[in-house]
């Protein structure tokens, strides 16, 4: 029996090839490796449609080097493609439209106005969801204004906290407009009149970028800094939806927004909640909630939107403990855990897709899954088992062909 080969499919940043996550692969590759599962990573741009061949990259974790080789198609595809403005994201489309018949991890979310109207449908959700509404006209955001202290104005599809922009309603009837650009830059805080408010919200979309407006929260820090928390849900080596780890995002002064990328610091849930919340008891119900929350909404998207191995969801928490849900990344990175001190989550954040991958790749051809011993995961027993059946049989680890 060949040994089953997992293929990461990713987009190039730039011209020069550069790869986002080629750390996080690296492990990725080498925790295959260990469960018997081989491990590429791949993008369109590799594909050879002509011949049914990619030229994917390949890591040697014994000699820490990358190499290239020709190879047939993996059985499992897991995708971590993020949107690109880019005619590389267009080659991505026409990939999965043409390869769609293949065996996915994921398939694609839709946007955060879609998503919202989906969660909003679900009775135990909308106590979470702030007021959303689709942009279409300055209108839209003077009306929430009326309602809520502070709006945001959100990308649709946008990530890293770009294009953002709050307003909020000041003591002196002006309203102050903070945020970062499409460059992720922050963008000088400005106080501007009522009657000024269209023209700026005109100005500030030049991409032509399709919005919602939000319901602003109060998640400031005495400090002054924004703070909210990272949850991620990650399908295990069984195939059921468990929360891997949950890290607090704070981000730097001046900034609305906590994503990382944009200067934001990691902090232990726990610690950060001490600070906001207080009561032991109290933090330790929240998280029960949270946690809850997080599968339930994971299972509802999956259901909806066909596969999913794994959702991030962005959540405030206000200072009364409710759980508010900000958005939801179907693509979600892991170094929150590793900059919050939580090794051990954000190790178990890079296996789980791993060890769900070779569970997806069993169940889908019917074979048994060994029983795992206490203490191993069932991933890591059915790589065991698999790789001790493909080692008799002489199996082609590489599932490469010659360069």
């Amino acid at each position: 029996m060949r040994q089953p080969v997992l293929g990461i499919l990713t987009l190039y940043l730039n011209e020069s090839k550069a790869l986002e996550e080629r750390p996080v692969y690296e492990k990725m590759i080498a925790a295959g490796k260990r469960i018997g599962l081989s491990v590429f990573v791949f993008t369109p741009q590799d594909v050879d449609d002509a011949k049914g061949l990619i030229r994917a990259q390949l890591y040697n974790a014994e000699t820490k080097k990358w190499s290239r080789r020709w190879v047939r198609f993996p059985s499992v595809i897991y995708d971590r493609c993020r949107i690109q403005k880019s005619y590389r994201f267009e080659q991505l489309l026409a990939f999965r439209k043409r390869y769609s018949h293949l065996h996915f991890l994921n398939r694609p979310l839709r946007n955060k106005w879609t998503v919202y109207r989906t969660l909003s449908k679900v009775p135990a959700f909308r106590a979470h969801l702030p007021t959303t509404k689709l942009y279409q006209s300055p209108e839209d955001v003077s009306l929430l204004l009326k309602r809520y202290p502070t709006v945001y104005l959100k990308p649709i599809n946008g990530t890293g906290g770009r294009g953002i922009l709050r307003i909020e309603r000041a003591r002196d009837g002006t309203l102050l407009l903070q945020g970062r650009n499409h460059s992720r830059s922050i963008v000088q805080p400005r106080h501007i009149s009522r009657g000024r408010l269209a023209s700026a919200l005109e100005s500030w979309d030049k991409k032509g970028d399709r919005y919602i407006v939000q319901q602003g929260l109060n998640i400031k820090l005495p400090s002054g800094r924004v703070h909210d928390y990272r949850m991620l849900v990650q399908k295990n080596g069984s195939g059921v939806w468990e929360v891997t780890g949950c890290a607090g995002r704070i981000g730097p002064l001046r900034s609305i927004t906590s994503n990382l990328h944009g200067g934001g610091e990691a902090a232990s849930m726990n610690d950060l909640l001490r600070q906001w919340i207080g009561s032991e008891n109290d933090i330790r119900q929240i998280r029960q909630t949270a946690e809850a929350f997080g599968v339930d909404v994971a299972r509802h998207l999956e259901a909806t939107y066909g596969a999913l191995c794994e959702l991030a969801l962005d959540l405030a928490i206000d200072r009364n403990g409710r759980i508010w849900l900000i958005e939801v990344n179907p693509k979600p990175s892991r170094e929150v855990f590793q900059q919050a001190g939580e090794r051990d989550v954000y190790r178990k954040a890079i296996v789980r897709p791993i060890e769900y991958a070779l569970w997806a790749y069993r169940e889908k051809r019917g074979l048994r899954a060994p029983k795992a011993p206490p203490g191993v995961s069932a991933g890591a027993a059915a790589g065991a088992e698999h790789r001790s059946s493909s080692e008799a049989e002489g199996a082609d680890a590489s599932h490469g062909l010659p360069t």
